[in-house]
């Protein structure tokens, strides 16, 4: 599972660098997530902008990555494409997770906040 992750403004971005997060990758995602994220210690923002397609598993893993993260570490979400966005608006998680519009609009609204 391609996962990258940076470090910007007090925030982990993780870029999905996939076309697809399915019961294939599944595991692996949630593996990577976890690895990364292990020593997170604030907010933890997964860029979705690459990803074409989620399904009921690949659903899963994100949601089994908001569950292993760290105390007091947030996973947030940005950049959902439009088929991403509606798995997520149908299922109701849209509820569960802030997401945001593009990840630079979500360091913005940190920074606002500070």
């Amino acid at each position: 599972m391609n996962l990258v992750s940076e470090m910007c403004d007090g925030v982990l971005i993780i870029t999905a660098h996939e076309d697809r997060i399915n019961a294939a990758g599944a595991v692996q995602f949630k593996d990577r997530m976890r690895e990364l994220t292990q020593n997170a210690t604030s907010r933890v923002l997964l860029n979705l902008e690459h990803v074409n397609f989620v399904d009921s598993s690949g659903l899963g893993a994100i949601v089994g990555s908001l569950k292993q993260m760290p105390q007091n570490a947030t996973l947030e979400l940005a950049a959902l494409t439009p088929a991403v966005e509606k798995v997520f608006r149908l299922t109701r998680m849209d509820s569960v997770f802030a997401v945001h519009t593009d990840t630079a609009t979500a360091i913005g609204e940190d920074r606002q906040a500070g």
